[in-house]
């Protein structure tokens, strides 16, 4: 189980050109980052910083920080969040609150 406090939104791009949204923070960030140098990912680009907390945000942290733990910098691969349709609700809402989506 994580702790993690959830600040920004960004874009991730699969290696197969594909991306996806993920809400996220500056560390986790930082982990994305380093997975596209190492080749896991294409590329990961943030769209917005210090999104508010809204009850939305808290939610998803709920989520992540129950079901996903924070790589440290000897990742093998990257692990990508995936979220039941209830949780996609919530990040699209996060999204739409946000206006990125």
């Amino acid at each position: 189980m994580s702790n993690e406090v959830l600040t920004l939104i960004e874009e991730i791009t699969r290696n197969d050109g594909s991306s996806y949204y993920e809400i996220s923070n500056m560390v986790q960030n930082g982990r994305a980052e380093l997975a596209a140098v190492r080749g896991f990912i294409k590329e990961v680009r943030i769209l917005q910083l210090n999104i508010p907390r809204s009850s939305s945000v808290i939610k998803y942290e709920k989520f992540v920080n129950e079901n996903f733990t924070m790589p440290t910098e000897e990742m093998d691969h990257f692990e990508e969040w995936t979220r039941p349709p209830e949780i996609e609700a919530v990040v699209e809402a996060i999204l739409r609150e946000n206006h990125v989506a």
